[in-house]
């Protein structure tokens, strides 16, 4: 959805029209309210907003979704681990970067 010059609204001028912009919220139109400048806050229905939520949560199971199928796509090619052995290897690797970044430098004197 685009946005026109009279949905830019100065938080000035929000607070002294707050009915109104209320009232055409409720009616459809989103408001961003700027404050020095800046966009700040939205003014929209809550009707709307809820709606927003409800496609995030579903964007989120797609997501989810997507994820579980790759997996099991990566378990019937054989491309998985065994979760002691991956951790037991993450844990090697930790140590051994550790061991080698804790190694004091030598000091040369002249």
């Amino acid at each position: 959805m685009g946005f026109s010059a009279s949905d830019v609204v100065p938080f000035t001028h929000a607070r002294a029209n707050l009915s109104e912009l209320a009232d055409q919220a409720k009616a459809g139109a989103e408001k961003i309210i700027t404050k020095n400048g800046e966009s700040y806050v939205a003014l929209i229905d809550a009707d709307r907003l809820d709606y927003y939520h409800r496609l995030e949560r579903e964007r989120i199971h797609l997501l989810l979704i997507d994820d579980a199928r790759r997996g099991l796509a990566d378990v019937l090619a054989g491309r998985t681990h065994d979760a002691d052995t991956a951790l037991a290897g993450l844990q090697a690797a930790r140590a051994t970067k550790a061991s080698t970044t804790s190694k004091p430098k030598s000091k040369q004197r002249g």
